[in-house]
């Protein structure tokens, strides 16, 4: 009985080379199409903004606090328009370029996997600063609609995909 190898062969059933060796497989990668990275780039951006907007709206106070809302919301629009949109028609342009079986890690690229992980920090450090909760709370209202409202432009191009395919 052979060694079941990480990938679901046995060792024995690995392919064989004319130089009668054993082919080594590269490790797992999460292949898929290109109608799923497409679903997954606005899925993450709409997931993640929502979640930000909901902890935003918490630490906005109640009555004339929750007013900084509407700046929340106009601050977010423009940042949406103009430099979220070309973020995402540049990530969607990117996808389009794929071929299917590409590893679903590569719906972002290293840079922008990076700026992710940089974000996170930067979100953890304003959660404990001394900053007051309802400017927290308006600041992450801006940037969860931002990216929502940035989402858009991924939704659109998976929704006329999947059209084309007949997915949806």
């Amino acid at each position: 009985m052979g060694l079941l190898c990480f990938w679901g062969r046995k060792r024995s059933q690995r392919p064989v080379s004319v130089t009668g060796r054993q082919s080594v497989k590269p490790p797992f990668k999460p292949g898929v199409s290109r109608s799923v990275h497409l679903f997954a780039a606005p899925f993450l951006w709409t997931a993640v903004g929502c979640l930000l907007m909901v902890r935003g709206w918490d630490w906005l106070e109640p009555g004339r606090g929750r007013l900084l809302a509407l700046a929340a919301l106009f601050a977010g629009t423009l940042k949406s328009l103009l430099v979220l949109d070309r973020v995402a028609a540049r990530a969607v342009g990117r996808i389009a370029r794929f071929g299917d079986r590409t590893c679903l890690g590569a719906v972002y690229s290293w840079r922008t996997w990076l700026l992710v992980l940089l974000m996170i920090g930067a979100g953890a450090a304003l959660r404990r600063s001394p900053l007051p909760g309802p400017l927290l709370g308006t600041l992450y209202l801006a940037v969860g609609w931002s990216l929502c409202l940035s989402s858009r432009i991924g939704w659109r191009q998976w929704r006329t995909l999947s059209r084309n395919d007949g997915i949806a």
